[in-house]
């Protein structure tokens, strides 16, 4: 019966129109490659302004509000009949009816942070009302209104232009800059030399003719542009081909949900790192899982065994169908190949099982199949001025993992309360932490990383802002601020009664508009109290009195 009625939704044909009442220019397009992500939405630009007006996209109705979740700043997801939810990133504000919604959640909440869930009979929506301001809320770094497609069922990102593909003119096709050849260790050489080697695309078909012996692979530096910005954009589709025959291709027209962080893997991470340019490899890594790949038998790696000419092809195409192609020329020309160097003496890691690692002060935990290949571990420990807080890195250069991994560091020092440590990186990010029968463990995603134990029992700091903290249009303002383990909560209240702070996006303002909050102005002496609470549970407790 279920599966019937689901099937009847996916029937219903919906129509859909832009979520702007202007022409709609993309700063970013699905699937684009970004560090530890891919871009999984389209960027609308708003002009460089907050304040836009945006519209559903499709009749619907708000199935999810959140506020300070995924780097998503305040967002808003309308679910269609026809198996879509359609999400609204960055937003400044919500409706009058939709902040209602969600005051009322995070009033029953106590909580700023929101995630609220609706049914379908709590706030339907038609397509072209009016549901949401453009902003530049969480991880933004400029006014836009990021744009996602998710199966509603299976939480899959489709690219939007599936549907609003209509509202967007593009008639340029993609661009390479330049290849990259892989020689596979022990196994490959290219232009006699056995270490990867970037080459520029000066024309369409290159005139030069490069030499190669034995097992190599490829990658391609390549964007998508349109007629109407100067902006770069991830190419949907790249086939390559050798001699006529395909040996790899990746079309991206669907993200799994979790799959995000396999980008590292199918870019060439380090080369990212170093110089701010992706590589995309045009063969499969053991830790490239994702689905909208495919290749040949030989994982998209090209044999050149034979002392003849090949003709390399590489075929770029957009969402609208422009294509380019380029292509060189590789002769195969019989090299006596040198061994694979043997790594040295350290801890193998093994991509397809669960790995261990263990030391006196540290323990490491890698589930299978979360690693790119198999690794040779080179643990370091940093000493540091306090005995007690040595760090550790586990790897001499970048090593991205797909999912978390879990870490234990052992509690050397006496006298202090557990409660207050936690895992930190050696740049000062919070790991978080949690203590039991002496260790602190915690989960990271980077192996190249120093970790180290820290300790937070300082509360945090609070400063009023204005006039004793107040203003003249009934708004109470605070500076909060934690240098250590990180604000954890705000919350407020009027003689013991909850009332909303609201964080002033990328500062360290909160902000209550009495007016609007359920305390009502009589004109009588009241007592404020501001609590702020940091990561490991330190507060600090504001009183104050004031007329309202």
């Amino acid at each position: 019966m279920l599966s019937a009625i689901a099937g009847l939704l996916l029937a219903i044909r919906v129509t859909y129109a832009s979520p702007v009442g202007y022409d709609v220019t993309l700063a970013g397009n699905f699937g684009e490659p970004r560090l530890n992500h891919f871009h999984c939405g389209i960027d609308v630009k708003t002009d460089g302004v907050e304040g836009k007006r945006l519209m559903a996209v499709a009749d619907g109705y708000v199935s999810r509000i959140t506020v300070g979740l995924s780097g998503f700043g305040n967002a808003l997801y309308i679910t269609h009949p026809d198996g879509n939810t359609s999400v609204y990133c960055h937003l400044k504000s919500f409706t009058p009816a939709i902040t209602r919604l969600l005051r009322k959640w995070q009033y029953a909440h106590k909580s700023y942070v929101a995630d609220v869930r609706l049914g379908p009979l709590a706030c339907p929506v038609a397509r072209g009302q009016f549901v949401a301001v453009s902003g530049n809320t969480g991880a933004s770094e400029a006014p836009h209104l990021h744009l996602e497609m998710h199966d509603t069922r299976t939480g899959r990102l489709r690219d939007p232009l599936d549907v609003l593909g209509s509202c967007v003119a593009d008639g340029m096709a993609p661009m390479a800059h330049a290849f990259m050849a892989y020689p596979v260790a022990g196994e490959g050489i290219f232009e006699g030399g056995v270490a990867k080697r970037s080459f520029g695309f000066g024309s369409h078909k290159l005139a030069r003719r490069f030499t190669a012996w034995g097992k190599v692979g490829f990658g391609i530096w390549a964007n998508d542009y349109t007629e109407a910005t100067y902006n770069r954009y991830g190419v949907r589709e790249t086939v390559l081909r050798v001699d006529g025959r395909e040996v790899f291709r990746s079309c991206v027209d669907g993200i799994p949900p979790f799959a995000n962080r396999r980008i590292n893997y199918w870019g060439d991470y380090e080369h990212y790192l170093r110089y701010g340019v992706w590589y995309m490899k045009s063969f499969r890594t053991q830790g490239n899982t994702l689905p909208f790949i495919t290749t040949d038998s030989n994982g998209g790696i090209v044999d050149f065994n034979e002392e003849r000419d090949y003709t390399v092809e590489y075929s770029l195409t957009d969402y609208y169908g422009n294509t380019s192609v380029y292509s060189f020329v590789v002769s195969g020309v019989k090299t006596q190949l040198g061994h694979k160097k043997e790594p040295a003496n350290g801890k193998t890691m093994k991509h397809n099982e669960i790995s261990t690692y263990s030391y006196p002060g540290v323990w490491l935990v890698i589930p299978k199949g979360i690693l790119d290949g198999d690794i040779m571990l080179r643990p370091i420990e940093i000493k540091r001025e306090d005995p007690n807080m040595s760090m550790y890195s586990f790897y001499d250069s970048a090593c991205p993992l797909a999912s978390w991994a879990e870490l234990g560091l052992a509690v050397r020092a006496r006298g202090i309360d557990p409660s207050k440590l936690y895992v930190r990186s050696g740049d000062g990010r919070y790991f978080g932490g949690t203590y039991k029968n002496g260790w602190v463990t915690a989960r990271i995603r980077e192996l190249g990383v120093a970790y180290g134990l820290a300790y937070d029992d300082r509360p945090p700091t609070v400063v009023k802002v204005g006039r004793n903290g107040w203003d003249d249009n009934d708004r109470l303002q605070f500076n909060v601020t934690d240098g250590e383990s990180g604000v954890k909560s705000v919350k407020g209240y009027i003689d013991n009664e909850f009332i909303l702070f609201e964080h002033v996006d990328k500062s360290s303002r909160y902000v209550c508009s009495l007016t609007d909050t359920p305390v009502k102005k009589a004109g009588r002496l009241r007592t404020l109290t501001f609590v702020v609470t940091d990561n490991r549970n330190n507060k600090t407790v504001v009183r104050d009195a004031l007329v309202y």
